[in-house]
């Protein structure tokens, strides 16, 4: 009766394919193989895995898996007649017997034995995901793009900048005219004395009765003709336009009319 390992090695021979070709299809190290069909099962691998490998191994061959898998549980995993493994490297490759369910199967066990033994690569495999290539024509559009876009924004600020700036100048020509076309009436203290002044007609009063002392002066609006009144008349004079005015002798209050423009 055929060793596991004699099965093996004759199936393979019989597909006209080398160890290496074998290693390749099912995803297993060519040294495994190498030992399983010299019966040599002393692989420092857990039993779970010298069983998986074995039944992928079997399938590839076109073996019955199951029966191959009862006898390696029979031998108790010691060495039976052992022969020298086969040296074949090259042979012809037929991968298309292996079924898809058979490739996933391979592809499961292969990982798992990565994962027990840490520093064994899995040969045609690549998990990191591909990253498209950025194509330089988007990255030039791209800054093309930016470029106009802070282009506009500073001509944007620039426009702003301009139109403040002359509505700035404007606003400060017109206060002054709007200030020279509006008279000041200035009350200057000769002595002591007691002032108020009232708009004509409206009543308004421009300055609450206020104690002016020698030599004071203070300076209203004079927005149209106005009532002053004094407690004496002679201690206050009045600059209207430059012109110095004063209250007839007698009277202590006189109405006063801005000069003309």
């Amino acid at each position: 009766m055929q060793t596991i390992g004699e099965r093996l090695e004759d199936a393979r021979k019989r597909k006209g394919i080398s160890i290496r070709e074998a290693a390749e299809a099912t995803k297993i190290r060519g040294d495994y193989l190498q030992k399983f069909e010299g019966n040599q099962f002393d692989i420092d691998l857990a039993g779970i895995y010298m069983r998986g490998f074995l039944r992928n191994y079997a399938l590839f061959l076109k073996l019955p898996a199951e029966r191959i898998i009862d006898d390696f549980d029979a031998l108790g995993r010691a060495d039976t007649r052992p022969h020298a493994p086969s040296r074949e490297v090259y042979g012809r490759m037929d991968l298309s017997i292996a079924s898809a369910d058979d490739r996933v199967e391979h592809s499961a066990v292969a990982t798992a034995e990565a994962g027990s033994r840490p520093g064994s690569p899995l040969r045609g495999h690549n998990n990191l995901p591909k990253q498209p290539p950025i194509d330089p024509a988007l990255v030039y559009k791209g800054a093309i793009a930016l470029g106009v876009l802070l282009v506009v924004v500073l001509l944007i600020w620039a426009a702003k900048s301009l139109m403040g700036g002359s509505n700035s100048a404007s606003a400060e020509s017109r206060v002054p005219a709007a200030a020279a076309a509006e008279s000041s009436l200035t009350l200057i203290a000769v002595d002591n004395v007691r002032v108020a002044v009232t708009l004509v007609g409206s009543g308004k009063i421009l300055l609450p009765e206020t104690v002016l002392e020698r030599g004071q002066r203070r300076s209203i609006p004079f927005p149209g003709p106005v009532l002053v009144r004094t407690d004496v008349g002679a201690n206050v004079q009045f600059d209207v336009g430059g012109r110095l005015l004063a209250i007839p002798a007698g009277y202590n209050q006189v109405q006063l009319v801005p000069p003309a423009h």
